[in-house]
């Protein structure tokens, strides 16, 4: 079994949740005709956060060799933003700090800082995240209190569109190079608001040409499903 799966990722679920998966339904199935199979190939094209939910690409069989190129691909995003607090991971998970006094941001402030992030800039990936440092990740190294230095990074936001702002929540579609952290890109915001952010949610909606409107859910994980669904490209 070759082929792309293209799965809408739940909350709650890891992106290894969902390759495990997919993974443990092929064997089972393979294993019917070739009990001597001990491994099939299941690999995934840029991890979602746990809270997080939306696309996620999955490449079966020998696309699993497509992996490394397709991980570069640009990627859509739909985001909540909450401003007045902020979060030591980045986001709702995290510890989460109040910002006494967080004066009310107008509609034009928030429009024109959210304007100014679209294009080319760097950006300092935040400290719970799974880039390693001498081998470790950051998010082991933050969680055992150590100081955590990445160095940032060249990414591009290609668009920030379809803004709906209701103080302290400001939601948005941003379409991003590949390597962006939109956890990242939440706290700038708040930051230079003056107000802090977090994200507060998350949803990705396309990676690449694919999109999760021909994704199939968790729910429909079956031979059956996953056989209907795979794309040969």
């Amino acid at each position: 079994m070759n082929g792309i799966l293209l799965v809408d990722k739940p909350k709650g679920w890891t992106s290894f949740d969902v390759v495990a998966r997919v993974r443990g339904i092929i064997r089972t199935e393979i294993r019917k005709s070739r009990p001597e199979v001990k491994n099939v190939k299941v690999g995934h094209t840029g991890t979602l956060d746990p809270s997080a939910t939306g696309l996620l690409v999955l490449c079966i069989g020998s696309y699993t060799k497509k992996v490394p190129e397709m991980i570069v691909h640009d990627k859509t995003y739909e985001v909540e933003v909450t401003l007045g607090a902020t979060s030591d991971t980045g986001d709702q998970e995290g510890e989460i700090t109040v910002i006494d006094k967080a004066k009310v941001a107008s509609e034009e402030l928030v429009a024109t800082v959210l304007n100014s992030f679209v294009g080319k800039q760097m950006q300092t990936p935040p400290a719970y995240s799974a880039i390693k440092i001498d081998g470790k990740r950051a998010y082991d190294l933050a969680r055992a209190g150590k100081e955590v230095v990445i160095a940032p990074r060249a990414v591009t936001i290609h668009s920030i569109e379809d803004v709906v702002y209701d103080w302290p929540k400001v939601t948005f579609t941003t379409r991003v190079s590949s390597g962006t952290y939109i956890r990242s890109l939440a706290s700038d915001i708040g930051q230079k608001l003056g107000r802090g952010g977090y994200m507060s949610q998350l949803r990705r909606t396309s990676v690449g040409r694919y999109s999760i409107d021909d994704a199939i859910g968790t729910d429909e994980l079956s031979i059956e499903g996953i056989t209907e669904h795979l794309l040969e490209v």
